[in-house]
């Protein structure tokens, strides 16, 4: 969601330095180690089945070890019962097909633990039975699913959502909200409740693993599930005021990583080889640095948000050419670079946007180019998101699929390598002169690059495909280009231009 925290950095003269660029691990050695760890699930629990992800370096992979691009969207329904309804203003089929026509090919799912376990150490198993009706939707679809324990200002009775009412304690202190979910979180009341979280008060971590493994034990066996997004930006509590800084809060970050390795590990006694992904706390998202160490698990994601300045906050933005934008979200990228390769972790830009300003939506995904990581934007329905904001939606109405906002779509919808054998090397997109340009450095091993070329970029088909290094083999459906390296190629380059 769009974060006020963008116009405290710009308001409070925060212009901070960024950080290096990841060196990425040995892909043969990383390779290696993910196909040990799935032969140990393999015999665990039987063989893992197609279309499952994993990480190489902080490159995403399908099973065929080919990298995967990822520009989806998020999906979370934040109202009781926690799940889109069935119908034109929720999540149908037709939903799906929209996300599948346009190239997206991934979707952050709401999954909340107030909806898992309503009652203290009960399982919910209906409303997983509701979740799943749009997990399969996406599947068939062949979309890729990432499930989201969300969660903004703990619980309705803060004006936000994600834990239940049975996880509330916040020790009698008075709530008097502010009509504005980040405000909201720095209340003494709130922040007691994330303080009592991280303390592992009330056996808050067991039960909030009890929930996770019953959600793992339904989908571990999904086709294209994504894994395991343990909690939406996570508030540091009363240690808020610790993070902001350039390099953040490391104490807080190492309560932050017990928290998610006792989860993960539980997790682990029912799913071992799922992606588990780990969020560092809210204020990386404008401010500071994560402080992870290395995770001693071969499948696991970083997660993370880039709200780095105002048009995240105000639509427009309120300086002119947005100076603070052009300075704090390429540091976001350049720390999330960072802190994923310290993890030995998979990157994914999970939110960003929540608005409708077109140039910061082409800026942020121009970023995302840069760095070679994909990206998912906040957010497909606005769904009277609580925390959220009228601009947030790719619809004017939920219920329309035709009231699509078109000019936000043709931003996010371009040509890209939704799959690459081999190693990305480069992308750039221009879109003015609607040309994309992809290098990768090839595996011939890993099969065919699909590169989705959208009907919307280029009406009619009207799209001329030029390949060095490489050969069509085939076109599937007009939209999939299938590439294969020549051999002895140390490089592919693809560009896509409208047809003259």
């Amino acid at each position: 969601m769009r974060r006020l925290i963008a116009s405290t950095v710009v308001l409070g003269g925060l212009v901070l330095g960024a950080l290096g660029s990841p060196v990425l691990a040995d892909e043969a050695t990383q390779a290696a180690r993910t196909a040990k760890a799935a032969d140990g699930a393999s015999n665990a629990m039987g063989k893992p089945g197609k279309h499952t992800m994993r990480h190489r370096g902080t490159f995403l992979t399908d099973d065929r070890g080919r990298v995967v691009t990822i520009h989806g969207v998020n999906a979370v329904y934040k109202h009781h019962p926690y799940v889109p309804p069935a119908n034109d203003a929720g999540f149908t089929k037709r939903d799906a097909k929209f996300l599948k026509r346009h190239g997206f090919n991934a979707v952050r799912l709401g999954v909340l633990f107030s909806g898992v376990m309503p009652t203290e150490g009960v399982i919910d198993y209906g409303y997983l039975k509701r979740i799943d009706r749009i997990v399969k939707v996406l599947a068939k679809q062949k979309i890729w699913v990432l499930l989201d324990f969300h969660q903004d200002a703990f619980n309705e009775k803060f004006d936000g959502e994600g834990f239940p009412d049975w996880a509330v304690h916040d020790d009698g202190l008075p709530f008097v909200g502010t009509g504005n979910f980040f405000l909201d979180g720095q209340t003494p009341a709130v922040q007691r409740n994330y303080d009592h979280l991280w303390a592992n008060d009330f056996n808050l971590w067991d039960r909030y693993a009890q929930a996770w493994v019953a959600v793992a034990k339904k989908w571990r066996d999904q086709p294209y599930l994504m894994g395991y997004d343990l909690i939406n930006e996570p508030n540091a509590g009363t240690q808020m005021s610790t993070c902001a800084n350039p390099a953040g809060c490391p104490r807080f970050d190492a309560t932050l990583q017990a928290f998610y390795e006792h989860v993960r590990q539980a997790i682990r006694t029912v799913d071992p080889t799922s992606m588990v992904w780990y969020e560092p706390q809210y204020l990386f998202n404008a401010i500071s640095a994560s402080n992870f160490t290395k995770v001693e698990d071969l499948n696991v994601g970083f997660s993370w948000h880039n709200y780095a300045c105002l048009p995240a906050f105000y639509d427009g933005g309120l300086i002119p050419g947005d100076p603070d934008c052009q300075v704090n979200q390429p540091r976001v990228m350049d720390n999330a670079d960072a802190q994923a390769t310290a993890m030995g972790a998979g990157s994914l830009l999970t939110e960003f946007s929540a608005n409708d300003d077109l140039e910061d939506i082409a800026r942020l995904t121009k970023y995302a180019d840069d760095h070679l990581v994909g990206w998912m934007y906040w957010a497909y329905k606005l769904w009277n998101d609580p925390t959220g904001n009228p601009a947030e939606g790719l619809f004017a109405d939920d219920s329309k699929l035709t009231s699509v906002k078109r000019d936000k779509l043709n931003i996010l919808v371009r040509p890209y390598a939704q799959a690459t054998a081999g190693r990305p090397l480069s992308m750039t997109w221009d879109p003015e002169s609607r040309t994309m340009t992809y290098t990768y450095r090839p595996h011939r091993r890993f099969g065919l690059t699909d590169v989705f070329v959208p009907r919307l970029t280029y009406p009619n088909w009207a799209y001329t495909i030029r390949v060095s290094g490489g050969e069509i083999r085939r076109v599937w459906g007009r939209q999939h280009v299938m590439i294969r390296a020549k051999k002895g190629a140390t490089k592919v380059a693809v560009t896509i231009t409208p047809k003259r």
